[in-house]
């Protein structure tokens, strides 16, 4: 059965007659293509591979060990380790064994790890290092009823620890004697059982454990592979957080529809990785592309001179033909000789610093800037963005990769089976088999954002407009009012600003209730510190650099860019540049690099209100 929406056609049978569960999903995954690459991953200095047979020997062993460890259905599972195949396999053992992953970020700290493994109710707890487990011992006894910590990296002497290595062991020692064990666990396990509790970024107040179902994964992975955005063809870089649903989505995927995962996490070799592996695709937040953006068209200016002019040039052809191709029209004429030309030269070699292959990036957790990626495109490198919730299993709604089926600046279209609604408030509403069945443990926070009819009230504002793209305003709880009365959206501000400012890392904009706007700023450090070096401070402190008044003069100039963009009222009067950056670790960022807005205004009130003074 196929529905036209829009230009798209889509393939209902694949969500009709998807697998019940990640099990299932998985089993069937190995069955269909036994001997092909499914991970990727780095063992030393080289790559290694494994199969989707060895994935599955590997991943029931552990599934088996986790049984042996008396793990039942739908109980709780905790990952406390950053983006890697011990973390790929320990979930398809989970999720085999019948089990439930609670996932968890390794960069929380020890109090935020207690309560999550409490509250979750997880028997097992996987760690990465004696690091991730020295958490673990310093709140043993509030930690619940955890039988057993699984080390990955290190050993620990304490009957309450084994390492990863043990485990699998031991779950092929009872493999030999129980052959079936797994796959009864996995004809047991029902499509509306509890398969992973992630545990919201948390901006305000405790995080909320939210539950998604195997019938949510299934979906997300089936509504996907229905687009046709993806093939078994593909190759993925993945090294976002698996503990934040964006990443947990995007190792669903392959097992719907095959595709090799090259998995590394380590942020530092994003972009030597990119030009190792050579991806066609790979998600990522947008800081990623900002900084990439802001990395090579501040090196492009620096070398000033013809090479500067011809990269300037060959942007501003690329965008003419990146226009026409969105239209779904081709470039002819001078404009096609002067684009084979660009490419030649400039906008090929940009390319292959991501490898050369990249057919789209998918962009998510936050919003984009519009001219990042009008940028990317111009250089012939298509960046798709999304956007779903934690409560959604991550996507709802996306662009699609095709001429007239994308829009820089909104969203997308929904996945086919989710519905969007706009409240009368401008609220965004969502419905449809991705969404959360509710909070853990938390009946009136579930009865607050679920409606009797299935209906999820995002807490985000927007619009559709009438070729059905969705484009998010901001957050509903961040816009405010001047004290003139004047509504401000301080998200689309800040985005426009990194899409201005080469230099920014962060924009932080205040102003409720007070009679003008203000800002906190925040520089990214390599680029200033590259800055201040062609500025006479070379070897000077990134706050020496930020603080100094070349620096402020400069970021001026930008603000006065962006403040002729904005109405009045919106316009940033006053700013400060704080001399460090905002970071996860200091409590100012989700681990998904979300803006914690209210503990960041909170945290520098000093600095804010002295604008205010009179």
């Amino acid at each position: 059965m196929a529905l036209s929406v829009t230009d798209e056609v889509i393939d209902l049978s694949l969500i009709e007659d998807r697998e019940p569960t990640v099990g299932h999903m998985f089993r069937s995954r190995v069955a269909a293509l036994p001997s092909t690459e499914a991970f990727r991953y780095p063992v030393g200095g080289d790559w290694e591979s494994l199969t989707w047979t060895q994935t599955r020997d590997r991943a029931y062993a552990l599934a088996a060990g986790l049984i042996e460890l008396g793990v039942a259905a739908e109980e709780r599972v905790a990952l406390a380790a950053s983006t890697r195949i011990e973390w790929v396999l320990a979930d398809l053992a989970v999720m085999c064994a019948g089990a439930a992953t609670t996932t968890i970020y390794p960069t929380t700290l020890a109090e935020g790890v207690s309560y999550i493994v409490a509250d979750s109710g997880s028997r097992v707890i996987i760690a990465e290092d004696t690091d991730q487990l020295a958490k673990l011992l310093d709140h043993r006894e509030s930690l619940g009823d955890v039988v057993k910590v699984i080390l990955i990296d290190g050993t620990y002497e304490d009957e309450w620890v084994m390492t990863f290595a043990e485990l699998e062991e031991s779950g092929r020692a009872r493999l030999e004697a129980e052959p079936g064990l797994v796959d009864s666990r996995i004809d047991a396990t029902r499509a509306e059982h509890l398969a992973t509790i992630i545990y919201t970024s948390g901006t305000t107040g405790l995080p909320k454990g939210v539950r998604l179902p195997h019938s949510a994964w299934t979906y997300e992975a089936a509504s996907v592979a229905a687009t046709g955005i993806l093939s078994q063809s593909d190759l993925q870089f993945l090294w976002l957080p698996l503990a934040h649903v964006f990443g947990k989505v995007l190792l669903t995927l392959p097992l719907q529809m095959g595709f090799p995962t090259a998995v590394d996490g380590r942020v530092e070799l994003i972009v030597e990785n990119v030009g190792i592996i050579k991806p066609t695709f790979m998600g990522a937040a947008p800081r990623i592309f900002e900084k990439a953006y802001g990395k090579i068209t501040t090196m492009m200016a620096d070398e000033g001179g013809v090479k500067a002019k011809l990269f300037d040039w060959a942007s501003t052809v690329g965008k003419e033909v990146s226009l026409i191709r969105g239209a779904g029209g081709e470039p002819g004429g001078l404009l096609a000789w002067k684009f084979k030309l660009a490419d030649k030269l400039v906008l090929s070699k940009i390319r292959d610093r991501f490898g050369g292959r990249v057919r789209f990036f998918i962009s998510g957790s936050a919003a984009l800037n519009q001219d990042v990626a009008q940028w990317f495109d111009a250089m012939g490198l298509l960046i798709i963005e999304g956007y779903g919730l934690t409560e959604t299993s991550a996507a709802s709604v996306v662009n699609r990769p095709y001429p007239g089926q994308y829009k820089f600046g909104s969203v997308g279209w929904p996945l086919p089976g989710t519905e969007v609604k706009i409240a009368e408030d401008g609220e965004i509403l969502l419905r449809g088999p991705g969404v959360t069945t509710g909070y853990h443990k938390l009946p009136d926070a579930t009865a607050e954002a679920l409606s009797p009819d299935g209906w999820l009230a995002t807490g985000d504002i927007g619009q559709v407009d009438a070729q059905g793209f969705l484009t998010i305003t901001d957050r509903k709880k961040d816009l405010f009012k001047t004290s003139g009365g004047k509504y401000v959206a301080p998200s689309r501000i800040e985005s426009v600003f990194k899409g201005i400012c080469p230099y920014a890392s962060q924009l932080v904009i205040e102003g409720s209730g007070r009679k003008f706007v203000s800002a906190l700023i925040t520089l990214d450090p390599d680029a200033i510190i590259a800055w201040g070096a062609k500025n006479g401070m070379a070897g000077d402190s990134y706050s020496t650099i930020v603080t100094s008044q070349a620096c402020r003069d400069m970021v001026q100039g930008y603000v006065d860019e962006l403040n002729g963009q904005l109405d009045r009222w919106e316009q940033v009067k006053k700013f400060h540049i704080l001399d460090h950056d905002l970071t996860v670790e200091e409590g100012d960022l989700t681990p998904s690099m979300k803006l914690k807005r209210k503990q960041v205004v909170t945290k520098y009130k000093d600095e804010l209100d002295k604008f205010y003074v009179d």
